[in-house]
């Protein structure tokens, strides 16, 4: 199940010591559950999250890089040769969610999604930083 989050009361902007980067409370990250997508907009921008069992979590692009439909909260997480994985639900092509690179194309030519930094604060709000598109990039 995808649950959509409402950020419009809990997203603020919170500074930051690297120049240029500015941070976005997304949730708590009680608010996510291990190995499922939810669905946030920050800034107009539509976002997929993803809190792994071992408390890291991801945030890429919602958009399907493949389809262009907002679907990518919806994928299967997984893993790939020691890799944490998400499986597209629209043509089942696999993404390593640190870096965004497509593992399995099934077929198609090679596409990217797009990742974005995420920490997490000491009091267990979940922040992301839209400012650094970090497209093919490890993100950890």
């Amino acid at each position: 199940m995808t649950i959509a989050l409402d950020t419009r009361s809990a997203t603020r902007e919170r500074p930051s010591e690297d120049a240029g980067q500015h941070w976005i409370a997304v949730c708590p990250l009680d608010a996510l559950h291990p190995e499922r997508g939810v669905a946030a907009i920050l800034d107009g921008t539509q976002i997929a999250l993803f809190r792994l069992r071992d408390e890291r979590v991801f945030a890429v692009q919602q958009a399907d890089p493949y389809s262009g439909s907002q679907v990518m909260s919806r994928g299967l997480v997984g893993s790939r040769s020691g890799r944490v994985t998400v499986a597209s639900p629209m043509f089942k092509q696999i993404f390593d969610l640190a870096t965004g690179e497509c593992l399995d194309t099934v077929g198609k030519d090679a596409r990217t999604l797009t990742t974005y930094p995420v920490r997490i604060d000491d009091d267990g709000t979940v922040l992301v930083d839209l400012s650094l598109r970090l497209e093919g990039r490890q993100t950890r």
